[in-house]
């Protein structure tokens, strides 16, 4: 044992082994990545966050900071043991050089440097170094600053021996190379979702997260760990026991880590599994010997107890598991991933593991709470017969033919392909919309199933229940892949395009969200496989001369009307300037995002003119924050520039207050509130560009000096005042002559319309339903399908002011 901590805390250029170079990675970055858009933009943080997590589960990190800095790049600093920088002995480099340049050199494949890894295929940070326009890396260790710097993954400042220091650790800042990457700007959502993740899953490591641009950051440290991150999960539902069960142990050289908590009015299962910190959405040996204990445990359990009739069969696991939210953490000296994607764990010692310490540890947790085991075995119970309901259910619909796909529903119109891969299935919101989509599709290969209503929400029935709906009955039949974990089958689907196709108002924006709840709860392999759509229908219609055209959003149109009012116009400037139509574009364009922005402001009650006013004259950064003060019934408004200044503020209203400043952090505080103003930053981006073309702040929305004269080709002048009323008049000629029908339902359209704007293959856009965070996709669902009230209050409170379009 000694001599393997010695090993690790010698971590040197020796234990960097080389297998190939990294020239294959800019030809083909998706085969390392995944694809060159969000997905695999964002990998290369984790890539890179992943080899300071290392460190972390090796004992020698404990803290990690991620900066999103100003000028679009992204640096990861850790306090780690920091990269070799001593040379490499066969490559005659420095070791650091070597990990940055060479594809599949690291220290993680003799076990030595790092006895449990996540990165295991070692492309990481050179796959990262290789895919970006320029990368520099900082060690701190033996007792020096070392920096390197690469442009597309070729060294263009060898490593240097800066000043002294007692430091140790690595800092990566790398610009991501947008030759190659389809994406642009790194998102805050997808970034903070997976870094809370890694701090749940490596108890004590603190993670700071900071947007230099938004001037927004987080820390997450949860030294419950897993246990903390069950909580997090359940946190809008009602637990069936209060406290969270976990369970920890190793046995060779495995350690195995379980929380679990049971919640109450969820028929499903919510199982997340880790080993050695990547998320194995397709489970493995893990998650199948975790599923095994539990139903030992709890079956053994009812029939001990006498909890369990003699004559009922022993329950399924799937009744044991139903309303369970689990995470499952293993780390893996030696882990054999299946597949590149390296989404299910392939052990099969693992599963052993696993299975006799779960089976020990709840067993004894049940004998030592028998209350909680008793209402988890009444659960399940219930659940069993729940099932057995909704066997009977969908035998005797069988018998009746009402889910065999040899009797389809009578109201489905189906394609005469029989090949499912080309095969597309039209859910149409009503009976009107329905008939002009069978009358215009292609019959081929569309087939059309209207639905009538709004379908039953899942997310608050059983499977017997949601079994007695006609119109979901329709759909499991007319996709004919079953329903129901024990019935489901993928492979079965008859169509691998489904696509919802409803109106474009908030009924059919509420029965979209049916749907999808349906698909995501019932059948959730087919949003896995990428086999549902949402159609994109067109807003408005515009008629001009006899020729049509469609748009599909507000911005459209303004870009339409834009384009055919510039040509009439020249801008003739109070300051002697004159602008043609060719340049005119280009600043309508730019007016009509402030236009865009000014509404947001209105929308939240601020009044922009005077948020203009308060420039940071030096930073030109406008106010980051809106704080809401109430004190004594005395309420006031106060714009801060950064977060820093909103702290200082707590701190001296806490203190005239005479109060805990913990006081004032409370969400429904009404004494202080603190509204993050998102816009700022987009703000300050077209004022600036606006400045860039000779004018100001004030020209945009508040009436001054003139502006200057619009002039049409027919000579007549219009004295224009601020730039949002120039959008107006040029806007406003651009409807002249055109005749504007804005389309709320599918059924206004007639068949050869509907075809031709939402069905046509080569014309259509569709929208593909991609599941990017199941963690943050399951708490939507919750908060906003659920049986919880306030959640869903407190959601709506929150997003009121960023509605876009609403029909009243």
């Amino acid at each position: 044992m000694s001599d393997m901590t010695q090993s690790a805390n010698d971590y040197g250029a020796e234990l960097i082994t080389v297998l190939e170079g990294i020239e294959a990675v800019r030809k083909r970055p998706a085969m390392y990545i995944g694809d060159t858009d969000i997905r695999g933009y964002h990998h290369c943080v984790y890539e890179v966050v992943d080899n300071s997590i290392d460190e972390a589960m090796a004992g020698f990190c404990t803290q990690v900071e991620v900066t999103l800095n100003a000028d679009g790049s992204c640096t990861i600093s850790d306090d780690g043991r920091g990269i070799p920088v001593d040379m490499h002995p066969v490559e005659k480099k420095p070791a650091v050089e070597v990990a940055l340049t060479m594809l599949h050199a690291g220290g993680k494949f003799d076990g030595n440097a790092y006895k449990v890894s996540g990165g295991l295929h070692g492309v990481g940070v050179s796959c990262v170094n290789a895919l970006s326009e320029w990368l520099e890396v900082e060690v701190r260790r033996d007792g020096y600053r070392h920096r390197i710097r690469f442009e597309r993954g070729q060294t263009v400042v060898p490593l240097e021996k800066l000043e002294a220091t007692d430091e140790r650790g690595t800092t990566v800042t790398f610009m991501p190379d947008h030759t190659i990457f389809t994406a642009r700007g790194f998102q805050w959502e997808i970034l903070s979702n997976r870094l809370r993740e890694l701090a749940f899953l490596n108890r004590g490591v603190e993670i700071r997260f900071r947007d230099e641009i938004a001037d927004r950051s987080e820390t997450y440290r949860f030294d419950g760990g897993i246990l903390e991150f069950v909580a997090y999960l359940n946190r809008n539902r009602t637990s069936l026991h209060p406290q969270v069960i976990s369970m920890e142990g190793s046995r060779d050289d495995v350690a195995v880590e379980i929380a679990m908590q049971y919640v109450d009015g969820k028929y499903d299962e919510t199982i997340l599994t880790y080993a050695n910190n990547i998320n194995t959405i397709e489970g493995g040996t893990h998650l199948s010997g975790f599923r095994a204990a539990m139903t030992r445990v709890i079956n053994n359990y009812a029939r001990e107890h006498k909890l369990l009739k003699d004559n009922e069969e022993a329950m399924s696991g799937e009744d044991i598991r139903e309303g369970i939210t689990a995470v499952v953490s293993v780390k893996v000296p030696n882990p054999q991933f299946e597949g590149q994607t390296k989404t299910k764990l392939g052990n099969s010692e693992v599963q052993g593991i696993v299975d006799s310490f779960v089976y020990e540890a709840f067993a004894t947790y049940c004998e030592q709470n028998p209350g909680v085991a008793r209402r988890l075995v009444e659960k399940s119970v219930l659940a069993a017969r729940a099932r057995a309901a909704a066997r009977k259910a969908r035998d005797l619909t069988r018998r009746k033919g009402a889910l065999d796909s040899a009797a389809l529903p009578g109201k489905l119109a189906d394609c005469s392909e029989k090949d499912p891969a080309k095969c597309e299935l039209y859910l149409v919101e009503g009976d009107s919309a329905g008939g002009s989509a069978k009358q215009g599709r292609d019959r081929e290969t569309q087939a059309i199933l209207p639905l009538r209503g709004k379908v039953l929400n899942v997310e608050k029935a059983r499977l017997d229940k949601i079994l007695n709906n006609a119109e979901i009955r329709m759909m499991v039949t007319a996709i004919g892949a079953g329903i129901g974990r024990d019935d489901f089958d993928v492979a079965k689907a008859r169509y691998h395009k489904i696509i919802i196709m409803t109106d474009a108002d908030i009924d059919g924006a509420h029965i979209r969200t049916l749907l999808l709840t349906f698909f995501y709860r019932q059948m959730p392999e087919l949003i896995e496989r990428g086999y549902v759509y949402l159609a994109q229908p067109p807003l408005y219609k515009l008629t001009r001369r006899q020729r049509e055209e469609y748009v599909e959003s507000e911005d459209q149109l303004t870009e339409k009307l834009l384009e055919l009012g510039c040509d009439e116009f020249t801008l003739e400037l109070a300051d002697g300037r004159t602008l043609a139509p060719a340049d005119l574009r280009p600043l309508l364009d730019l007016v009509a995002k402030a236009e865009g922005i000014g509404q947001r402001f209105k929308r939240k009650g601020i009044d922009l003119n005077e948020y203009l006013r308060l420039r940071n004259p030096e930073t030109g950064e406008y106010p980051h924050y809106r704080v809401a003060l109430d004190l004594d019934g005395q309420p006031e408004t106060i714009f801060v520039q950064t977060g820093k200044d909103v702290e200082e503020l707590r701190q001296q209203t806490a203190l005239q207050l005479e109060v805990d400043e913990e006081e004032l952090l409370e969400p429904d505080n009404p004494v202080f509130r603190v509204q993050d103003i998102l816009a700022h930053g987009s703000l300050k981006r077209v004022i600036e560009a606006l400045v860039a073309q000779g004018f100001s702040a004030e020209q945009v929305f508040t009436n001054g000096t003139p502006l200057g004269d619009l002039i049409e080709s027919s000579g007549e002048r219009i004295p224009i005042a601020t730039l949002i009323e120039l959008l107006d008049s040029v806007r406003e000629r651009g409807r002249k002559g055109i005749t504007i029908q804005r389309y709320k339902g599918l059924g206004e359209m007639n068949p050869d319309q509907l075809f031709e704007t939402t069905m046509d293959p080569a014309r259509r856009k569709l929208l593909r339903v991609v599941l990017e965070d199941a963690i943050s996709v399951d708490q939507i669902f919750t908060i906003l399908m659920g049986d919880e009230v306030e959640p869903r209050r407190r959601f709506i409170e929150d997003n009121a002011l960023n509605v876009r379009n609403l029909d009243v």
